[in-house]
Parts: structure tokens; sequence; C-alpha cells
């Protein structure tokens, strides 16, 4: 049975941004509770996409994350209920904890040439771990 009103992969795109922006700003998960009037919980549930986030409520985030609305839905298409290419990684990447220090990090290396270096090794690592995964 399909429930309409189930959470889709647009859902949990727009929940990924909220989450992204949240951490971006350096906005803990209570702050935007309170700001909204709501649980932790329940900000978690928008978030990871299992509770949908009506329109009012995606203003009222918007405004707490001092962003305009319409940016959760840039590049989201309705084809199938598929989100945005898979080539926009810089969102997936500031949904989590670790990906936002690693940016963070990464923007205060000084020199071309380390940053460089950082990145030659990321990729190296990257194509051993796609190289692993067809063995």
């Amino acid at each position: 049975m399909n429930d309409e009103r189930a959470a889709n992969a647009i859902d949990r795109k727009i929940g990924q941004r909220v989450r992204s922006r949240r951490l971006e700003i350096g906005m803990s998960q209570e702050r935007l509770a309170e700001l909204l009037g709501v649980t932790f919980q329940q900000v978690q549930k928008y978030e990871k996409g299992v509770n949908r986030i009506a329109a009012s409520r995606l203003f009222d985030i918007a405004g707490a994350l001092d962003l305009p609305a319409a940016r959760f839905f840039e590049g989201l298409t309705s084809r199938g209920g598929v989100a945005e290419p898979k080539q926009e990684y810089s969102a997936d990447v500031l949904s989590t904890p670790e990906g936002v220090q690693l940016i963070s990090l990464f923007a205060s290396i000084k020199s071309v040439k380390v940053r460089r270096r950082v990145v030659e090794l990321v990729k190296a690592l990257a194509d051993e771990t796609a190289e692993n995964k067809r063995s």
C-alpha cells in the first residue's frame, strides 16, 4: 500500500538541505527546534526525511536558517520523485559533521601546493574504494 502522505525522495533531499544549512551556520538541532517551537526530535525527523515538512513550516525553517525558502528546491525535479543529479555532492558533504569539518580544515590550508596534494590523496582514496567495490 502506497501512502501518498509518506515522505519521498524530494522530502528527504529537502531534509538534507535543512541539515546542511544548519550545520553550515553552526546551529544545533536544539536551537532550531527552539526557534520553531518544536522538539529537537521533530527537527531530526525533518532532517532525515521521516516527516514531511509543510510549506508553512519550511517557510519558518528558512527564516530561522536565514535562507530563502526557494533555495531548498533548487535543482530538484519531479520526474519519478527523483531529486537533483548525482554530480551535486556538496550538499551531501555538508550534511555530515565530518564533511563540514573537512571543508573547514581544507579552507584553512594556505598553501596551494598542499591543497593540491590533499585533493590528490582524497582522489587516490576514492579510486581505491571504487576499485575494491568492483572486485
